[in-house]
């Protein structure tokens, strides 16, 4: 059973912004840039270019890059949800 509605749309947009869509209506622009400032899988996002390589795992569940590194599903949706209310 999936936690978090399937992710539909996920386009980045300028700096680490991405604005993602949900099944369940959630649409937001999500800032990730803190993902910049994290080591290990995450240190290729100090390059903006390869922040903007993610893709749509083909479920749905999340976002990811070439180098596998993805967000929790439970955490990218928590994101939409906050933001998404926030401007509400």
């Amino acid at each position: 059973m999936r936690s978090t509605p399937r992710l539909l749309e996920a386009k980045p947009t300028e700096g680490y912004v991405v604005h993602v869509r949900f099944e369940d209506g959630t649409e937001a622009d999500v800032d990730l840039g803190y993902l910049a400032y994290l080591d290990g899988v995450f240190e290729p996002f100090s390059d903006p270019a390869y922040f903007r390589r993610l893709c749509i795992y083909p479920d749905g569940q999340t976002i990811f890059w070439p180098n596998e590194a993805d967000i929790a599903p439970e955490t990218l949706y928590a994101h939409a949800r906050h933001r998404a209310a926030a401007a509400a």
